[in-house]
């Protein structure tokens, strides 16, 4: 496993970072634990999950199995970088605070939550979900200076934030003389690439790692989309745009450039998205421990500039097809 530090922190975190939102909906808890057993064997050491994460099973489900793995596991606290979310309604707050968003008052409740269900003292990345234009900064800033300033969340970190809004919100906590963020998460791969136009460029200026999400494309990544089901294939071909049909050629050309390398598919789409200087960890969601198997070569494999090239031929959002939720680049400014 290779190992980086998280953006302008000192905190090291594992290349490769276990997703938990399987845990609970699609894995049942022994599942969950024999997949976080495997990951720490890998040298996996950063685990992201969200107080919402549950499914059918129940919010804060996800962070529950966690807390039991943990419980079960002395020792293992301290080894591993734990990051939660905070942004969507519980259910626990009453109908006139149930809506979403960032505030003092929910944080005070829900950081409380998470750390019970996680069985922990502190959250070593506490991550707001999605970005909050309501909240102002005097408020966003205050309470995560209140939070890391009574030890129970080490560092902020951000998730779905724009370009601008990530620098915005940098310039506001550099003011007050905090740290800001550390981290941004983003959906990222080589199917969606809107990421490069602002939100990579403004996380490497100001010094924010980059958390990619999805970088397999929900599967498309993988080599296997003729194991799609109907609703599933249409769902991705809805998201990025593209037909899975036997005509398009881009998922036969990548398939071949990946055997050349000598590396299966999803190991050469996550090598990708972690070569891009910006990124520092990609996240992978899991349903069986099985599905590890290669990603630690993935943190470890240098892709080229053949190869780079090659991909970047093979897909090019430069040919005009709609790409990231159907949006096209040529939509946007540089």
């Amino acid at each position: 496993m290779e190992y980086t530090k998280l953006g302008r922190s000192a905190m090291s975190v594992s290349r490769i970072c276990l997703g938990t939102m399987h845990f609970g909906p699609k894995a049942t808890e022994e599942e969950s634990h024999a997949i976080l057993d495997r990951a720490v064997e890998m040298g996996i050491t950063f685990i992201d999950t969200a107080n919402v994460y549950g499914g059918d099973a129940g919010r804060g489900r996800s962070e529950e199995i966690i807390g039991s793995w943990l419980a079960a596991r002395p020792g293992v606290r301290d080894e591993i970088v734990l990051a939660t979310k905070v942004y969507h309604p519980m259910g626990d707050l009453g109908a006139a605070r149930a809506e979403q968003g960032f505030s003092a008052y929910k944080v005070r409740k829900h950081l409380a939550d998470s750390l019970r269900r996680l069985r922990t003292d502190r959250v070593d990345l506490y991550q707001i979900h999605h970005i909050d234009e309501q909240v102002s900064a005097e408020e966003l800033w205050g309470t995560y200076e209140r939070v890391v300033a009574d030890g129970s969340v080490l560092y902020a970190g951000s998730s779905n934030y724009s370009g601008w809004g990530l620098a915005r919100a940098q310039l506001q906590a550099w003011q007050r003389g905090f740290t800001g963020f550390v981290s941004e998460q983003t959906q990222y791969n080589l199917l969606s690439r809107v990421p490069e136009m602002e939100v990579l460029p403004a996380a490497q200026a100001f010094g924010v790692g980059v958390i990619v999400y999805m970088p397999l494309g929900g599967g498309l990544l993988t080599g296997k989309t003729q194991s799609f089901d109907g609703s599933r294939t249409r769902q991705v071909e809805e998201e990025y745009g593209i037909s899975l049909g036997s005509g398009n050629s881009q998922f036969v050309d990548f398939s071949a450039l990946c055997r050349e390398i000598g590396e299966p598919e999803h190991v050469v789409a996550t090598a990708w998205v972690l070569q891009h200087p910006a990124v520092s960890s990609a996240i992978v969601g899991v349903r069986t421990p099985q599905q590890l198997d290669g990603l630690d070569r993935a943190a470890a494999l240098a892709l080229d500039e053949s190869a780079m090239a090659r991909l970047d031929d093979i897909f090019d959002i430069n040919r005009g097809r709609k790409i990231g939720k159907g949006r096209s680049p040529q939509a946007h400014s540089w």
